[in-house]
């Protein structure tokens, strides 16, 4: 229960909400307000003679105000954007009662109000255009203070900039900052896209399992419960893998789903522990058709979200017109790190690591040390959009072996800007090579690797009635996202980013707690 002590304006908004009612005025009221138009429309299309807006219904928060005795301007923020609105007390108050003037709009409301208004549309004498309000009712009444943004000359001061505060409270931060909404607009725009070209390609989107007895599909800690009916642990999906390769078993030609993924990990700027990601499967094909498949996709995304294939990231041009370079992982590490480790055992890159000063431990086989020189030596380099293929086979237990070299894989990551943006295979479907590579993460989680593989074995079973040649790929949403909208951290592309609970919070837990 909440107990804080109110400010002075906080008391005011309250005891604003007892006179609106003693004045036979809901401040929360239950019937709907009919409203039919918006800002942005309004903007768009009026005219005086052709379309004047003569009936306009809309709702909104008062985001500004100023009173001129009889009359006063109000500045309405909706969905859209926002409007000037002008109010005369004879007009809303065309009796002798000038309650709802003199009382209620002057005094009992306040910035932060939502309100409806139902008038016209006009041109000022300032040449702004506006509403002309015949009609004001109270909506909404806000018992916070907003934080108030000023701009001016196109200076922004007092801005709500915190970014603890902005994420915590993400509905103040959308309210006083419209320009975030755009982020999570074009958000949208990239999944609705993305959503268009699987269905011209004939690709079914489809739902699976949130809630796993096994999980698998990544090298990932997942979260564990506990579903007490069946009394048995369950874990929060750390990847959608397995199950849509079980939907191709079954027969269908290509499918795919935007999945909230978890995992049990650590957080920065790059990492959430839910966090969305897009898997796709597609039977008959292989990863040399996956790449040409997804260098078309994130072209098309770019302009549609931008208008181009040219963006900034960061102090980065980055150009994702297709096609994108393809380097082979050993390649890579030979030409940014300058060791050829084609054939070495796990010992001799151990002594690679030492050479370069790489940090390693007892738990990382051959394909993580691998991997650790790439990840130290090569991803800074990978600016433009590139595919890093064919990577070792210990690091890609669901992944066919290469067709030329046994010890790789049929793998490609893509990297922009330095940063791993999507994941691809031709999908391994031999079920005796799969268990095999089931056994052998089982290794690796006796010598302490918490993210090596469970052993799915209906995954197995599944595969032995037979999975036809399929390429597969993980894409993170919110990654992609914040290339396409040049947002630095991944807090900045979620609308609800996890955080650390609130100091208030857990001091008033511990003063509960007997």
């Amino acid at each position: 229960m909440e107990t804080r002590e109110f400010n002075e304006q906080e008391q005011n908004r309250r005891d604003a909400v007892v006179k609106l009612r003693e004045l036979g005025i809901e401040p929360y009221p239950a019937e709907l307000f009919d409203v039919n138009t918006n800002t942005q429309e309004i903007k768009e299309k009026y005219d005086p003679e052709k379309c004047p807006f003569e009936n306009i219904s809309i709702g909104g928060r008062i985001m500004g105000r100023r009173i001129m005795g009889a009359a006063a301007f109000v500045e309405l923020q909706d969905s859209e954007g926002r409007i000037q609105v002008y109010v005369k007390r004879d007009e809303i108050c065309p009796g002798e009662d000038k309650t709802m003037y003199n009382t209620v709009f002057k005094k009992l409301l306040d910035i932060g109000d939502i309100i409806g208004i139902k008038g016209f549309a006009f041109i000022t004498q300032t040449g702004q255009l506006s509403i002309h309000a015949k009609e004001i009712k109270v909506l909404s009444k806000s018992l916070r203070v907003l934080p108030i943004v000023k701009e001016k000359e196109g200076e922004v001061y007092d801005a709500f900039s915190d970014p603890e505060l902005r994420y915590r409270m993400r509905y103040v931060d959308l309210i006083v900052n419209p320009k975030v909404k755009d982020v999570f607009l074009k958000r949208s725009r990239i999944i609705s896209t993305m959503r268009e070209y699987f269905a011209e390609h004939g690709i079914l989107e489809v739902e699976t399992p949130i809630l796993q007895s096994i999980p698998g599909g990544a090298n990932a800690r997942p979260f564990i419960t506990h579903h007490n009916a069946l009394d048995i642990p369950l874990y929060l999906r750390i990847a959608n893998e397995l199950y849509l390769k079980r939907l191709i078993v079954g027969g269908f030609a290509g499918v795919y789903e935007f999945a909230k993924d978890f995992r049990n990990e650590g957080m920065d700027k790059t990492h959430n522990p839910e966090f969305t990601c897009m898997e796709i499967y597609v039977a008959y094909k292989d990863y040399l058709w996956m790449m040409s498949f997804v260098e078309k996709m994130l072209e098309r995304v770019a302009i549609a979200v931008n208008g181009k294939t040219n963006l900034t990231i960061g102090d980065k041009e980055i150009e994702f017109k297709a096609p994108y370079r393809r380097l082979p992982m050993l390649d890579a590490i030979k030409e940014y790190a300058g060791v050829d480790v084609k054939g070495m055992d796990e010992e001799q890159l151990r002594g690679v690591c030492r050479d370069l000063h790489i940090e390693v431990d007892n738990t990382m086989g051959v394909g993580k040390l691998i991997d650790a020189i790439f990840g130290e030596y090569c991803e800074k380099h990978l600016i433009q959009p590139t595919f890093i293929t064919d990577y070792p086979w210990e690091t890609s237990p669901l992944t066919k072996r290469h067709r030329d070299e046994p010890s790789l894989t049929e793998r490609f990551e893509l990297f922009v800007n330095g940063k791993e943006l999507a994941n691809a295979y031709s999908e391994l479907n031999d079920p005796i090579d799969q268990l095999y590579r089931f056994k052998e993460q089982l290794k690796l989680k006796d010598k302490g690797d918490d993210e090596a593989m469970f052993i799915d074995m209906d995954f197995v079973r599944a595969l032995e009635y037979g999975m036809p040649p399929t390429s597969g790929l993980g894409i993170g949403i919110d990654r992609l996202t914040m290339f396409m909208t040049n947002s630095s951290t991944i807090q900045d592309v979620l609308f609800f980013p996890q955080m650390r609970p609130e100091k208030s919070a857990e001091k008033k837990d511990e003063n509960t707690q007997e």
